[in-house]
């Protein structure tokens, strides 16, 4: 009897290498009690400084195609900025599924440390870009080398114990949708500052030669202080070394008997219909977001006689970083406890049909000025903003949930590479739209910027419908 229940408490015992980085981990985390605040800060830090440039230059840009001298017509700016804001994206769609299967093969740590150095690079000299095509081929080189964000959501479900995940996949997210937020407000503050503060730095210094390089440096030295705190970060993946030569990787929490030299066939991810579907999803919102980050910047700083707000880079920075102080708040807070409540598929289609009579609202916001236009922006921009993180969060936890550990970081680089080039039509196509509305502003039918606003609900109301059954799925296990 004694020998009989030795045997089971030996076979439900989880079983852990010595010498195994993932494994170290896990047995952390069968230890850890309370909230891990230090996980979740670092998580905050690492993907906030690599989504900090990604549209850091949409408030600036307007300004920054006209200083290049390259278009005949004002009308015309929205064109050419939007080639250099899909630039990023078509970089990144070139190279994700690459950095996924690097993240799976050599781990998570070294892909997350060279996605922040390449931040420090290439936003620096994107910062010094002296005509269009420098400006194009840095942020092309800042897309492709930094295959960051498929890893850190493979890394966030990984050094979490279960009851953390949903909260540590909200950290990405938030922090994701802070550094959109943030980066454009510190691209609206501190761009052309030999302009706004002539007290502090003079026409003839750097920053006056360069008036785009000071938000980009700003960033980079954050960058570069995250990427040296990741040498100290632990590594989730599992490296169990048998027989000298052979390696095989153990699924979280699952003992798994495994032979010497044996190799455990992998499922297809092209046919883990739960992981396409929130891939679909994913980056059919993401397309909508992408578009509404540029389009919104455009809009704000458009003159009135276009039907924009004829906004500063400051003003447009003082709106982004009040959504940003209201979408960490909420993030922070209330979006784990609605998604244990009504789960992420509910969360994302509820926060999809309310964004569509917002958005309505934008082009008769508009039409408003003084201390009401700047009450009804904010408050539309912070729910604005605050939809699109929950439901970017929501399908971070489907396409995460839908596979296993040795192949999550393949699954993250596919689910990168999709959204990556719909996000790089986002501000081609946004752009080219908005260019295109300036020039039918006596139309009949959704004059000007109401027909952008238009289009950006057409997306945004296909994305909700894709959330039903039967074609969004969840795994059942």
């Amino acid at each position: 009897m004694a020998e009989g229940e030795h045997m089971k408490e030996s076979l439900l015992k989880k079983h852990y290498y010595e010498n195994c980085p993932g494994c170290k981990v896990e047995h952390l985390k069968e230890l850890q009690r309370g909230i891990p605040i230090k996980q979740f800060l670092t998580m905050w830090m690492i993907v906030l400084s690599t989504a900090l440039p990604i549209s850091s230059l949409f408030p600036f840009l307007y300004f920054m195609i006209r200083d290049f001298h390259i278009v005949k017509r004002e009308e015309d700016i929205g064109y050419y900025a939007g080639y250099v804001g899909s630039a990023y994206m078509l970089g990144r769609a070139l190279t994700s599924v690459l950095w996924g299967v690097v993240a799976d093969r050599y781990g998570r740590k070294p892909v997350i440390i060279i996605g922040t150095a390449t931040v420090v690079i290439f936003n620096t000299l994107f910062g010094l870009s002296v005509n269009f095509w420098m400006a194009i081929a840095t942020r092309f080189l800042l897309g492709a080398l930094n295959g960051l964000l498929g890893p850190i959501k493979a890394y966030a479900t990984e050094i979490f114990r279960n009851e953390y995940q949903a909260l540590g996949l909200s950290t990405v997210s938030t922090a994701w949708g802070i550094g959109l937020i943030i980066g454009p407000a510190l691209g609206g503050f501190l761009a052309q500052p030999a302009e706004k503060y002539p007290n502090i730095f003079s026409k003839d210094s750097l920053f006056g030669r360069f008036p785009y390089f000071l938000p980009c440096l700003c960033i980079s030295l954050f960058a570069l202080g995250v990427m040296i705190a990741c040498f100290w970060l632990p590594e989730t993946l599992h490296k169990h070394i048998q027989d000298g030569d052979s390696y095989d990787k153990m699924e979280s929490g699952k003992d798994k008997i495994v032979e010497a030299g044996e190799k455990t066939p992998k499922k297809s991810l092209l046919r883990n219909w739960p992981l396409m579907s929130s891939i679909i999803v994913y980056c059919i919102f993401s397309l909508h977001d992408m578009a509404y980050s540029e389009i919104f910047s455009l809009w704000a700083v458009s003159p009135r006689k276009f039907g924009g707000l004829s906004y500063s880079t400051e003003d447009v920075g003082n709106v982004l970083s009040i959504s940003g102080a209201g979408l960490l708040v909420f993030q922070t807070f209330l979006y784990p406890y609605l998604e244990r409540l009504l789960g992420p598929i509910m969360v994302t289609r509820i926060c999809g049909i309310m964004s569509i009579p917002l958005l309505s609202s934008y082009p008769f916001i508009a039409m408003l000025s003084g201390i009401s236009l700047k009450i009804l922006l904010n408050c539309a921009s912070v729910a604005k903003n605050t939809l699109s993180i929950c439901i970017i969060t929501g399908t971070f936890l489907l396409q995460n949930r839908a596979v296993d550990q040795e192949q999550r970081g393949a699954a993250n680089g596919i689910a990168m590479t999709a959204m990556s080039l719909f996000k790089a039509a986002g501000p081609a196509g946004g752009g080219a739209i908005f260019s295109w509305a300036q020039k039918r502003r006596d139309a009949v039918f959704l004059p000007g910027n109401q027909m952008v606003f238009f289009i950006l609900n057409i997306v945004e109301f296909v994305g909700v419908l894709m959330t039903f059954k039967p074609f969004l799925v969840q795994r059942e296990d």
